[in-house]
């Protein structure tokens, strides 16, 4: 017997359809890369939406097909993720910090037709368009054009009608171990994760917060972040340029009280308020994504009163799929306790489950018991089952997807990330965690950054190399290194090797690239 509720299909124009209805009036800002600012609202980027959706179709866009972007976090961008599904087409998301090679390949195998770009990107477009043949209509977002398109239309405009398993977005990974890989959410899909992360455990969103994306979104979907604001009707605040003084000066201006960003970026942000002596007057909480946050990231951010969020996620998780929530007890810990508690990546939203299987032995099954490292596994609705255009599934059995980090889950069901499992170090038989490593000796006050590798061992087949990068008019010595490491992690990760750079490199997503460092070190 089927029950008896209304056919609501789970589709995101719902969402902007919300946000305009009952948070019309609540304002988008965006600064644009040329330092202008403007100020719409929900009801205005939905009007946007709408026009844009009867723009595709006079292009000739029709159901399935691809439109890509290649932009920063503005109001025009955030108008495509509603107008582009809305027009029953499939919004694809480029990163701008991909290899010209990876962007030929993406555009191409997503076989994109219409491509909306921000003008800063003007040459790389010129540069790629010998490359992009199948792209019909190129348009700037911030010269003019974008309005000149929409606004050529009404708004007078019924969305696209379909099934909310009718896919809405396609996000690539970042390629770093192969050809990127697409990974097309479904409308169904994209309003679970958006039901799932606006719950305090999560983003923590209402009506009355403002958020502050350093997340861009064209990475993992932006975190599901223009989909969750619509969702809780928050203000959202948008920055092209993620410089410190800019995101100090826009969080203030704007009376932000929650953003979104990797540890390298809260890096960043903590050096600059330490050494201009800021403050970040309405600040309330900061998530963590990414990567694992050094110790000393959480404990500055709440040292100055924010609630500090881990959590963890990819792109074929939507991306989000834990999320470090206080734990019970929380009143009653010591302060130290609470970092401690803040430190692991969190728990598992419901809707996505997780397990770790022994790194030697992938059939065997981790206790959660707070020790034991093994290879992550996830499954869930917002979890990617089988790659774009790939023959076959990218899950095992019972839909098990391998994530390809290491953790450990502890009897609580909190997870604690202790690496990649292409980046975990087996030195003599024995795992060390590159992240931990990197994250003790980030916890130095001259160090800046701090990365971790494996290298080859005629004794012990590894052992850890330490790439450190100085904070500006300070001085290490490999000695004093070590030193260091010595209350903070086993006698027997200490690495042997030591060497200091002006800078690490980093992925297109911003995490430290292993693989140069592999290429340059090893």
């Amino acid at each position: 017997m089927l029950g008896m509720m209304q056919d609501w299909q789970l589709r995101v124009e719902h969402l902007i359809d919300h946000a305009a209805r009952e948070h019309g009036t609540r304002e988008i800002y965006t600064k644009w890369a040329d330092g202008s600012e403007s100020r719409s609202n929900w009801a205005e980027v939905r009007r946007d939406a709408m026009r844009l959706a009867r723009a595709l179709e006079r292009l000739g866009i029709r159901k399935g097909d691809r439109v890509a972007s290649l932009a920063m976090n503005h109001a025009h961008h955030l108008a495509s993720w509603y107008g582009v599904p809305g027009a029953g087409a499939i919004l694809h998301t480029l990163n701008p910090r991909l290899f010209a090679d990876q962007l030929e390949f993406i555009v191409n195998h997503a076989e994109d037709r219409v491509l909306f770009y921000d003008a800063p990107f003007r040459p790389l477009v010129e540069k790629m368009k010998p490359f992009w043949p199948g792209i019909e209509h190129y348009i700037c977002y911030d010269n003019g054009e974008f309005r000149s398109l929409i606004e050529a239309e009404d708004a007078d405009f019924e969305w696209e009608l379909g099934d909310e398993q009718d896919a809405c977005m396609l996000c690539y990974t970042s390629g770093t171990t192969g050809d990127p890989k697409g990974v097309l959410y479904s409308h169904r899909s994209s309003m679970l994760h958006a039901m799932a992360v606006v719950q305090p455990s999560m983003f923590d969103l209402s009506p009355g917060s403002a958020m502050l994306p350093v997340v861009p979104m064209f990475h993992a979907a932006g975190w599901g972040l223009p989909w969750a604001c619509a969702a809780s009707g928050c203000k959202m605040v948008f920055a092209t340029s993620y410089e410190p003084v800019n995101l100090v000066e826009m969080m203030n201006a704007e009376g932000v009280t929650h953003s979104a960003g990797v540890p390298t970026v809260w890096l960043g942000l903590l050096q600059y308020l330490e050494a201009s002596d800021e403050k970040l007057k309405t600040l309330e909480q900061v998530q963590i994504g990414g990567s694992a946050a050094p110790r000393m990231v959480v404990e500055k951010f709440m040292k100055m009163g924010l609630r500090v969020m881990h959590a963890w996620g990819m792109t074929e998780t939507s991306p989000v799929g834990t999320a470090g929530g206080e734990p019970l007890g929380w009143e009653e810990m010591s302060f130290d306790e609470q970092i401690a508690a803040k430190l692991p990546q969190g728990r598992a939203l419901f809707g996505i489950e997780m397990r770790t299987v022994s790194l030697d032995d992938p059939a065997k099954e981790l206790p959660r018991d707070g020790k034991s490292a093994g290879a992550l596994q996830v499954r869930g609705p917002w979890v990617v089952k089988r790659y774009y255009k790939a023959e076959q599934d990218a899950v095992g059995k019972g839909q098990w997807f391998e994530t390809g980090d290491v953790g450990i889950v502890h009897p609580d069901g909190t997870l604690q990330l202790t690496d990649r499992t292409k980046d975990v170090i087996k030195s003599g038989g024995e795992w060390i965690s590159s992240v931990e490593l990197e994250n003790a000796a980030v916890g130095h006050p001259a160090v800046a950054e701090a990365a971790a590798i494996g290298i080859p061992d005629p004794k012990w087949d590894e052992r850890p190399l330490l790439v450190v990068v100085l904070k500006e008019g300070r001085e290490l010595t490999s000695d004093g290194m070590r030193e260091f490491l010595r209350e903070k992690v086993a006698k027997w990760w200490i690495p042997e090797r030591i060497e200091f750079a002006a800078e690490i490199p980093h992925t297109a997503t911003g995490k430290i690239s292993k693989k140069t460092l592999r290429e340059h070190f090893c």
